[in-house]
């Protein structure tokens, strides 16, 4: 017998007669998250057998573009953290929090400073 353990991350996306998406929600039992909403959301999966990723991107009607600026500069720098924990290219990962803070800065989005 395996001891391996199943868990599952359940995505329910509501549209409209157009397929445009009204509303997301997601379950993840194990993390404490049950039904919980969502504007957007970037899914990236790793295909091994065409070695290319495979992705969704999806937001809701109601999402307005400055939540949108502020969801991918957010989706980049966990991005940068991800990658340097799995491979410890810190300085690849310090480039990509550069341009993180470039991007922020031309969308208007950076936090006021203290």
């Amino acid at each position: 017998m395996s001891d391996l353990k199943k868990s599952n991350i359940d995505i329910e996306v509501l549209t409209n007669e157009n397929n445009i998406p009204e509303k997301i929600k997601w379950t993840a039992k194990e993390g404490g998250v049950d039904a919980a909403s969502a504007k957007a959301l970037i899914l990236s999966l790793w295909d091994e057998k065409d070695a290319t990723a495979m992705r969704i991107d999806l937001w809701n009607k109601d999402m307005t573009v400055d939540e949108m600026k502020k969801f991918m500069h957010q989706t980049l720098l966990t991005m940068a953290d991800t990658f340097e924990r799995a491979t410890g290219e810190k300085n690849m990962s310090e480039d990509l929090r550069d341009y993180c803070h470039h991007f922020a800065d031309k969308m208007g989005i950076l936090p006021p400073l203290s």
